[in-house]
């Protein structure tokens, strides 16, 4: 399983790399993704609909929430919605998990965040031998947390 933002092409390259992996679309890049659609007057009220989604004990309930706010949002923005009914199949993946497991892989930002850390370092690091240590570091440490 990978947990990935929307970008164009990236499921099929994944797919064509390593065709038994399952696709899971970073549910913070899909709430950003729909919300871009929405003036800020409406976003907060929006994301919060949006969680319903998401965050849904299970996949028969976040499709009902997915109808709930679809029904209440579409009439007003007509695209905001689209982009779940036509990602549904890389949305869904994440309830196959129980609640704990869910908050580790649901989103991108952890790696994304791990990741600026390590390039804002990358270059105090005297040899390659201090950069793999405090890498390893990094990712206990990570793992701890998460």
């Amino acid at each position: 399983m990978i947990c990935a933002d929307g970008l164009t092409g990236i499921k099929a390259a994944i797919a064509a790399a390593f065709p038994k992996t399952e696709y899971q679309r970073c549910s913070v890049h899909q709430v950003r993704n729909t919300l871009k659609y929405v003036p800020d007057k409406d976003r907060k009220v929006f994301a919060t609909d949006l969680k319903m989604i998401y965050q849904a004990a299970d996949e028969k309930k976040a499709l009902a929430a997915l109808d709930r706010v679809t029904e209440k949002w579409t009439p007003k923005y007509p695209n905001s919605m689209k982009c779940w009914k036509d990602s549904w199949d890389a949305i869904s993946l994440i309830f196959k998990f129980s609640a704990t497991v869910r908050k580790v892989i649901d989103t991108t930002n952890a790696m994304e965040s791990l990741n600026a850390t390590l390039n804002r370092q990358r270059s105090v690091f005297p040899s390659d031998t201090a950069l793999l240590k405090a890498l390893y570091l990094a990712t206990f440490e990570a793992r701890k947390n998460g």
